[in-house]
């Protein structure tokens, strides 16, 4: 199986990326496969949400692109391995502007392991900035979780112009494998009438996968830091993200 290197981008905040980035890996470890997480977004919102103390940490992302060493992985986190990040990510960009081959150093970092792992799960910082650059040409796919919210719309003409101009030059093989509808209320009709958009506007470009809800025990889970299938393991969300799970399998690797 060649692996998949998906990466979850959206330059908007709060729209549940790693929020899904945690669950989807998890259900994906949960069907068998090698996942490696990766969190290249400085607020490191993954880091913690996978109990890991971003303050310890000796190594973290930025040490394999900015000083080209190897990348740091911790191993068997809730059965996922996990390269963490912290604060001094945030200097990243400002660092890479001028140096060589920028544009690849993710890539490059990720190519040595890239054969232990089935699927490897990049949770991109909330912009159109060099790290989600970086990550779009490291990737095989980007999968868009965006909010049912009118709001969803207000840039997201921006993101797809992002990942077409990656795709004429950075990364000719990237695949789009879809759009998430998240923090989805199905008792209110603004949402309902978003979702219904973000299926007509979106799925002409590719798949639009089913919705998933808004849930107070999403934020219980990550203050517990682990995966809401181990928090609340009958939770209908749990089904959903298994499905998206079951998705990502039939996703092509080029």
């Amino acid at each position: 199986m060649t692996t998949k290197i998906i990466s979850l981008f959206n330059q908007a905040g709060g729209v549940g990326k790693t929020t899904i980035t945690l669950n989807l890996g998890y259900q994906l470890s949960l069907r068998g496969h090698k996942v490696l997480l990766i969190d290249i977004d400085p607020q490191a919102s993954l880091t913690l949400f996978m109990g890991v103390d971003t303050h310890l940490l000796e190594k973290t992302v930025f040490d394999a692109i900015v000083n080209e060493e190897p990348l740091y992985i911790q191993p068997n986190i809730h059965g996922m391995d996990l390269a963490p990040t912290n604060i001094t990510l945030s200097a990243a960009e400002i660092q890479l502007v001028n140096m060589d081959f920028r544009e690849v150093r993710l890539q490059d970092a990720i190519a040595p392991i890239k054969d232990n792992y089935d699927f490897i799960l990049i949770d991109c910082p909330p912009s159109l900035g060099l790290l989600s650059y970086l990550s779009l040409v490291a990737a095989t796919h980007v999968l868009v979780p965006i909010e049912t919210h009118y709001k969803a719309f207000e840039g997201t003409n921006l993101l797809l112009q992002t990942v077409a101009r990656v795709r004429k030059k950075g990364n000719r093989s990237l695949q789009i494998a879809g759009f998430v509808p998240s923090r989805y209320a199905a008792t209110n009709s603004q949402d309902k009438r978003t979702l219904q958009a973000i299926g007509e506007q979106f799925s002409p470009v590719a798949p639009v996968y089913k919705p998933i809800p808004r849930a107070t025990a999403f934020v219980d889970a990550s203050e517990k830091q682990v995966p809401l299938a181990i928090y609340e393991p009958k939770n209908p969300v749990v089904k959903i993200l298994n499905n998206l799970a079951i998705q990502m399998e039939k996703l092509n690797a080029k």
